[in-house]
């Protein structure tokens, strides 16, 4: 397995490979507290140490022996991946979180050509929505692609709301990080007046490179926006449920996994009008709101505050959607079987 070692997706992705019975190295340029087999680290700079690391992934496969390479991120660990493979075996699996299709490739030529050698060489395509797959395929013809949820732990259905009485003043979560991409300042913008009169308050990450820009944006509002420190996954699934809503603008997405864990909780999902949320988001399972409409975003948040609507059917309902279609187990072990199929192994 090749992925960012610091990223709670390699951490939930790894650990239940493992839980589910698979032998896993897991090789990093980052250092992180998981156990790994480090790769090259010489100048800091991703992009050049996964260059620098291509010799040292070979190295590993001849040690390992390993029946498939799975490689997370395109245009990062895949192109390494691509690159230390070339045609050579084994098979390469190769899972997009996103952006590096939906993001990266529009960047540049040279960014392009990093998604594309990566898509060129991957036997198996998991993506988290059709329309991810969908856009990749656009880049380059995928030779299998299955669509693999990120969903939540079965575990964690259990966090899901017992109540679906609103607070007062509504309790809001803007889940995401503080990275442009995100647009979260748009959202302070469009809720002032319903922050100022106390009507809402606003719980948003404490990390990101805009952090101290949306900080000084959100001190005119005193306590009514707070910001909450990285925490353990369980710690913060069960911060999360104590919301009324959850609330994303973000400019570019597949299907966020932020929004699956918020159907799941029990909170009242609102986000921006995107392709990639509209597998999961629609008038009965949620509101969508034009992106970057600020009248539009202030008259639902506006609406569901005057009407004292619970919206309990639409809850109940997505708590039964998200057990049919993103429970983290079942779609790892679907995962793990379609990459024993791509060898050859028996499921049984």
């Amino acid at each position: 397995m090749l992925s960012d070692i610091n990223s709670f997706h390699t951490e939930r992705y790894y650990d239940e490979l493992k839980r589910q019975g698979c032998e896993v190295m897991l090789a990093s340029v980052e250092r992180g507290e998981l156990e790994q087999t480090p790769l090259v680290r010489l100048s800091g700079v991703a992009t050049i140490d996964y260059n620098l690391s291509v010799g040292r992934v070979r190295k590993l496969i001849e040690q390992f022996q390993p029946d498939v390479v799975c490689a997370h991120f395109a245009c990062g660990y895949g192109m390494l991946a691509a690159k230390a493979l070339k045609q050579n075996p084994p098979s390469l699996a190769l899972v997009l979180w996103g952006s590096d299709v939906l993001v990266v490739p529009k960047k540049s030529s040279y960014q392009k050509s990093k998604t594309v050698t990566a898509l060129k060489r991957a036997d198996l395509v998991f993506g988290d929505s059709r329309y991810l797959l969908d856009e990749a395929a656009k880049l380059y013809p995928l030779k299998k692609a299955q669509v693999a949820q990120w969903g939540i732990e079965k575990q964690f259905i259990a966090l899901h709301k017992k109540s679906y009485g609103l607070n007062r003043p509504l309790k809001i979560i803007v889940p995401r990080l503080q990275e442009e991409i995100y647009n979260n300042s748009f959202i302070v913008e469009a809720l002032s007046d319903l922050l100022e009169e106390g009507r809402i308050t606003l719980t948003t990450a404490g990390f990101g490179s805009q952090l101290e820009q949306i900080k000084s944006q959100a001190a005119h509002y005193g306590d009514a926006i707070t910001f909450y420190p990285k925490k353990t996954r369980a710690d913060f699934l069960a911060f999360m449920s104590e919301h009324d809503i959850y609330l994303s603008a973000s400019r570019s997405d597949s299907s966020p996994v932020s929004l699956i864990e918020a159907m799941a909780l029990g909170l009242i999902p609102i986000a921006a009008d995107i392709e990639g949320v509209r597998e999961w988001l629609n008038s009965d399972t949620g509101f969508l709101s034009p992106q970057n409409d600020r009248v539009a975003l202030r008259g639902i948040v506006e609406k569901l505050i005057d009407d004292d609507d619970p919206h309990e059917q639409m809850r109940k309902n997505n708590l039964e959607q998200v057990k049919q279609r993103a429970i983290f187990e079942t779609s790892m072990a679907e995962q793990i079987a379609s990459m024993k199929n791509l060898v050859g192994w028996s499921n049984g």
